[in-house]
């Protein structure tokens, strides 16, 4: 059974994005090729469109998808509508495809047009020396608490998660991975937890709770202390998992 979702705008495209994605292992690029899932752009008439497949989930899961909980592809879609819809940036959402059994989901893709971005959140960890950094900082916690304000808790807030378009004096945040999304109110310590996936540094943390602060009715000294405690327990937790995976994989040789 399959279940093809489409906005209006891109019906008249049907038959040639069924195509891409019946092809999805022959044909297209590759954008991201990860363990999980995979992304390719595919030129479909006038259009470069990025199709998203989500990998094939287990049979609990399987099950789950199709008769309980919404697919990743169809959050995915129906997330960056609402995004859209209180002026957040994300990739336009062209539509989404489930393939179904008699007994669960066995695949979902999920379309939306390619965007053609500068950079993403993890050059401004890498890159210190990066012109223009702490205004792009500045500007990203504006972009921030303007979701916070409108009850977006981003689950997915990693790095890799925010494409950045660079603009005369301005720059575009779109987000992107969105099929992990909350959508609450918010107090400042889930507002600050919220961007503790971001990897940022001491520099980072203290421009980025400045800025927040300034914007907001928060002190400064709140803002800073719950940041800056998210985010070093957030790194703690991740090292202590590599170094526990890394000392078993020494064990077992």
């Amino acid at each position: 059974m399959q279940n093809l979702h489409l906005n209006n705008k891109f019906e008249h495209l049907k038959t040639e994005i069924l195509d891409c994605i019946t092809h999805f292992n022959t044909k297209g690029n590759y954008v991201t090729k990860g363990d999980r899932n995979v992304i390719k752009s595919f030129k479909v008439g006038t259009e470069t469109l990025n199709i998203k497949s989500f990998k094939t989930p287990k049979l609990i899961n399987s099950f789950v998808y199709k008769h309980i909980r919404k697919s990743k592809a169809k959050r995915s879609f129906e997330y960056a509508e609402k995004l859209i819809s209180q002026s957040i940036l994300t990739p336009f959402p062209v539509g989404y495809l489930e393939n179904s059994s008699t007994t669960g989901l066995t695949s979902s893709y999920y379309i939306s047009k390619h965007v053609d971005y500068d950079f993403d959140f993890r050059v401004l960890i890498h890159n210190p020396l990066l012109d223009n950094r702490d205004e792009i900082l500045i500007q990203f916690t504006q972009f921030a608490y303007k979701l916070h304000e409108n009850n977006i808790n981003f689950l997915d807030h990693s790095p890799g998660n925010t494409l950045i378009i660079e603009n005369v004096a301005k720059y575009d945040f779109y987000l992107i991975d969105l099929n992990r999304m909350q959508f609450e109110q918010m107090d400042l310590t889930k507002r600050m937890d919220n961007l503790k996936r971001l990897w940022l540094s001491k520099k980072m943390i203290r421009i980025i709770a400045t800025e927040y602060a300034n914007i907001s009715e928060y002190p400064f000294e709140e803002v800073y202390r719950l940041l800056m405690q998210s985010s070093q327990d957030f790194k703690r937790r991740i090292n202590r998992k590599k170094y526990l995976k890394r000392k078993y994989l020494k064990k077992k040789k």
